[in-house]
């Protein structure tokens, strides 16, 4: 019988280390691709980065077609950034209505640096509530939070996209 319990004991501290090991390697990876997609660049060009140097005016500028501007792709990243922030913080959200299109705002050339100043202090914010979630939130967010920074870096690239078109790009 204490065979019995002691190899139970063993066997739950050894799923118990493994699962905590599994969970930082994952809060460790979701870490990344938030720097990755946020400040550091690696395979892409971060958000930070695409946006460094632009002007309001060149952010106001689309073509001929349906595209976005800059400044319409940074309110879109600035909604889902914070709505999925104030979802993971457990906020009351029974103000958000889903209307992707909406997202897509213009802001006027003095509302500009603030709208690039938040989508940074957004994504910062995002890094330092990953290092400090617990293990039910990774387990629950940790899909959504991937999802998240492939949506930065798409619309990064989109950025990056426009800028090279337009020549202001180095």
């Amino acid at each position: 019988m204490k065979k019995s319990i002691l190899s139970l004991i063993a066997i739950a501290i050894i799923l118990g280390c493994s699962h905590k090991k599994e969970n930082t390697e994952v809060k460790s990876l979701l870490v990344d691709l938030m720097k990755k997609s946020h400040t550091e660049q690696h395979w892409f060009v971060p958000t930070k980065t695409a946006l460094e140097g632009l002007t309001a005016e060149q952010s106001n500028w689309r073509d001929s077609t349906e595209n976005h501007s800059i400044k319409e792709l940074v309110s879109h990243l600035v909604y889902w950034n914070e709505i999925n922030l104030r979802a993971f913080k457990g906020e009351d959200m029974t103000d958000f209505e889903v209307d992707n299109e909406t997202t897509f705002k213009i802001y006027t050339e003095n509302e500009w640096v603030g709208l690039i100043n938040k989508l940074d202090s957004i994504q910062t914010e995002w890094e330092s509530i990953i290092v400090k979630a617990t293990d039910e939130q990774l387990t629950v967010w940790s899909k959504e939070i991937a999802n998240i920074q492939a949506h930065n870096a798409y619309h990064s690239g989109q950025i990056i996209y426009i800028r090279k078109r337009n020549g202001w790009w180095k």
